[in-house]
């Protein structure tokens, strides 16, 4: 379970100086954090002053390799490594050395780290479990289940224990309710586990509730290391709620601390759909505009002559008189000087211009033809646009354009789909990619 952490808390204290280092310490470590986002920047200097120091003890290369794993991302893992290897080979420095592996995808170094730390007398519980997530993220999902049910008595109830167990069931298709109520379950016993958050945030957003899918990566995100995978789809519900400064903190909470190339192109596609963010007060100011437009020249007192001459002219609001020129309304018959300068005030009544519109042509677009199709190419068209596996920005893009299936998207340009909310180029080149698996292109590609 999490407890609060007290306001004097001095982080940079416990990771420079020779008191007590252990899993209580790190744990408020961590909890600090949680509850003010300052203290990870205490963490980072704190971890450099000590870096800097030179020559290091055994207990503080304990100390800086834990550091460095706390501040995340794959070059402090390494990091990590590096000083954990030197330390104390007491216990915690097996543990976190284990952790660090495994970061770095090391499974088999992580998982003789996690044997050594047990051996050293590390939780004997945690280690099987750091164990038993080795063995299931390599895919020897048996061998995982097996260790986990081997495991009896009060760790059964563990947050951590309930979460490996409902990622093993998930990881070979097991009953998606019982994966849940054990996420469910482990988020009870601790709300503050990463992994058991993400996992049912997950599990929310696929059954479509973003609401609570929210909160739990909110959730998440406040706990460090922080899953890159909890930052990159928190950023994402943020976009699709035009939420555009925020998603950005999320990118640039992974960019800040590694090179990630999902991130970086979602960093690309949150600043161009905020460069093209529906502005309210243009808007309205594009609304009173149109309702300008809409005026009919009839509501004014216009001469006998001007009436007629625009009569004949076949216009009707003053929209109609900004898209044609002063030299096309002189060469209407009887259109003299006197009813130009009466319709020049009419328009400037209501701060408008005879021609300001008048270069502006609406798009004229061809329909589009895909000649005669066989009933093969038909059976094609008729498929489902679930049947492409799109991540979950572009699958939300597909709902809000109506497409439901392959022959509605081919229908669609580039432009069609970039124009939709939040998709962006990275959107675009994933929708390329899965229809080019199946030989098929956009319109216009």
């Amino acid at each position: 379970m999490s407890t609060q952490v007290d306001e004097d808390f001095d982080l940079k204290e416990v990771i420079l100086a020779t008191g007590s280092f252990g899993p209580t310490e790190i744990a408020k470590i961590q909890q600090a954090i949680s509850q003010e986002g300052q203290k990870f920047s205490q963490l980072r200097d704190a971890v450099k002053e000590l870096a800097d120091r030179g020559e290091h003890t055994p207990a503080e290369k304990v100390r800086l390799g834990v550091g460095y794993f706390l501040l995340g991302s794959k070059s402090n893992y390494i990091n990590a490594i590096d000083a954990l290897q030197d330390a104390d080979r007491g216990a915690l420095a097996y543990y976190y050395l284990g952790r660090a592996q495994f970061s770095v995808g090391e499974y088999d170094n992580a998982r003789a780290s996690f044997e050594s730390a047990q051996k050293a007398g590390y939780d004997a519980n945690l280690s099987r479990l750091a164990v038993a997530e080795t063995y299931r993220v390599q895919g020897d999902y048996a061998t995982s289940l097996r260790l986990l049910d081997e495991m009896h008595g009060p760790i059964e109830s563990t947050a951590e224990y309930l979460y490996q167990r409902g990622a093993t069931i998930s990881s070979i298709g097991g009953n998606p309710q019982e994966v849940v109520a054990l996420f469910e379950r482990a988020v009870q016993h601790d709300p503050t586990h990463v992994g058991a958050l993400f996992g049912l945030a997950l599990e929310n957003e696929r059954r479509g509730n973003d609401e609570t899918a929210l909160e739990l990566y909110e959730k998440a995100a406040k706990r460090f290391p922080t899953h890159v995978g909890v930052l990159l789809n928190l950023g994402i519900l943020y976009e699709d709620r035009e939420q555009y400064d925020k998603a950005k903190v999320c990118y640039k909470r992974i960019l800040d601390v590694q090179h990630d190339s999902r991130a970086q192109l979602y960093m690309k596609d949150v600043l161009a759909a905020a460069d093209m963010h529906y502005d309210e007060e243009a808007a309205k100011r594009r609304d009173k505009l149109s309702q300008v437009l809409n005026v009919p020249v009839t509501d004014f007192e216009l001469s006998v002559r001007s009436r007629n001459c625009l009569q004949k002219m076949g216009i009707r609001t003053l929209g109609d008189l900004t898209k044609v020129s002063e030299q096309e309304l002189m060469s209407s018959k009887n259109f003299g000087e006197t009813s130009l300068i009466e319709i020049r005030q009419m328009m400037e009544s209501r701060n408008l211009k005879v021609g300001q519109f008048v270069h502006e042509k609406p798009p004229s677009e061809a329909p589009v033809d895909f000649g005669t199709v066989s009933p093969d190419e038909q059976a094609i068209m008729d498929r489902p646009i679930s049947e492409l596996s799109l991540s979950v920005r572009a699958r939300k893009c597909m709902v809000r354009l109506g497409l439901n299936t392959m022959g509605e998207l081919l229908r669609k340009s580039a432009d069609d789909l970039l124009e939709c909310k939040n998709f962006g180029v990275t959107s675009l080149n994933e929708v390329r990619q899965k229809l080019g698996d199946m030989g098929l292109k956009l319109r216009g590609e």
